[in-house]
Order: structure tokens, then sequence, then C-alpha cells
């Protein structure tokens, strides 16, 4: 019964976070921000039969980002949270390898998005003078890259997704951020940003691969 309930009580709090809880008072609005990434990790632990690596290693991702999410009105701080977040996740993606040329080859499109939007970044943090922030913005660029690649190496489907959902929310943060206004930017960032962790939290389950032609695929089985 918990486990039918969880996913409607997820995209209830997110909904509400987003479109109803006002900007103010901030501690309230925070509380809302966390609810839903609590209850996505309520459903991942009650997702998790026998607790293998990969299930831990998710778990303490999805911990870590909802301490970003609390922690972002200190950005650096935040910033932090997050990428310690995602280092759980690279290693619970590269944990479940199941390689192939095509996904393989996703690299090439990854860095070349990643350096592009990177080079955007830095040369609008450098005319704004907050150099500080060069080092730590091109770090998590780099290592959410990574993990959004990562994603690509598991074959799982919800990974996959959750990786790229990731990422465009993301980009669209850091634009937003750093570059120049992004129309309803918001709803975009934390709708992306929900379905994102919720697919990966999804991730879990022994879902079928991403299958392409057997001259592709490698037969290793996922671990």
């Amino acid at each position: 019964m918990l486990m039918k309930c969880l996913p409607a009580a997820i995209l209830i709090t997110g909904l509400s976070y987003i479109f109803l809880i006002p900007e103010e008072p901030l501690i309230i609005k925070i509380l809302f921000k966390v609810l839903p990434m609590l209850l996505i990790l309520l459903y991942t632990r009650t997702n998790v039969g026998r607790r293998g690596r990969y299930q831990s290693l998710i778990l303490l991702g999805l911990f870590f980002c909802m301490l970003g999410d609390g922690l972002l009105i200190w950005f650096v701080i935040g910033l932090s949270a997050f990428l310690i977040g995602h280092l759980f996740y690279i290693s619970a993606f590269f944990g479940r390898w199941n390689f192939s040329w095509l996904r393989f080859a996703t690299i090439l499109p990854i860095s070349i998005y990643s350096t592009w939007i990177s080079h955007e970044i830095v040369h609008s943090l450098i005319e704004k003078g907050e150099h500080n922030l060069i080092i730590p913005v091109i770090c998590y660029v780099t290592v959410i890259s990574l993990m959004g690649w990562a994603a690509f190496m598991t074959g799982n489907a919800a990974a996959i997704i959750g990786g790229l959902l990731f990422m465009i929310s993301d980009s669209i943060l850091s634009w937003n951020k750093f570059i120049d206004d992004v129309a309803f930017s918001g709803p975009l960032i934390m709708l992306t940003y929900y379905a994102a962790q919720f697919c990966i939290a999804n991730s879990i389950r022994r879902k079928p691969s991403f299958h392409v032609s057997r001259g592709l695929k490698s037969e290793r089985p996922i671990q």
C-alpha cells in the first residue's frame, strides 16, 4: 500500500513546492523543497529488497542531493553536497558497467556540450568578477557530465533518463544564474530535477536495458 501511495505523494509535494509554496518565509520554502526528496529516499528504501552496493550508493547519492537542496542558499556548500551526491551516483553507475560502442560514443557529444557550457559560464563569471566560483563550477560541470555518461554506460533506461534530466536541470539552472534569464526557469529546473531523481531511484530495479544490435552490445551481464 505504501509503495502505491509514495509516487503520488512525491508528485503532489513536488508540484506543490514548484507552483504553490511562496518564497517567504524561507524556512517553509526549504522544507517543502526537501520534502519530495525525502519521499523519494523513502520510496527507494522500500524498493530495496536485499541491499547491495548499487542500492547503497544510490541511497547515499539521493541523501547528499537532498542536503544540497537545503544548503543551496549557501551556494558553494550546496554545490559541494550535490557534487558528493554525483560521485556516489558515478560509483554506482560504473559498478553496473554494461559496455556497448554506441553508448560509449556518447562521451563525445557530452564532452563537447560540457566544454561549451563551461566556457560560457566561465566567461560570464570573469565579466562579473566572480573569479572565486570558476573552479567550483568547472568541477561541478565535469562531475555531472561524467555522471550523465556513466548513466549511459549502465544500459539501464531509468538511469539514462535520470542522468539526462539531471544534466538538463543543472544546465537551465547554470544558464539562468550565471549567463542570462531563462523563461520559466524555476518550474523547468525543479520539474526536471525531481523527475531525474525519481528515475535514478527507479534504476535500482532490474529493468530491461536499452538494447542495441548484437554487433555493438557486450554480452557481459549487469553486476
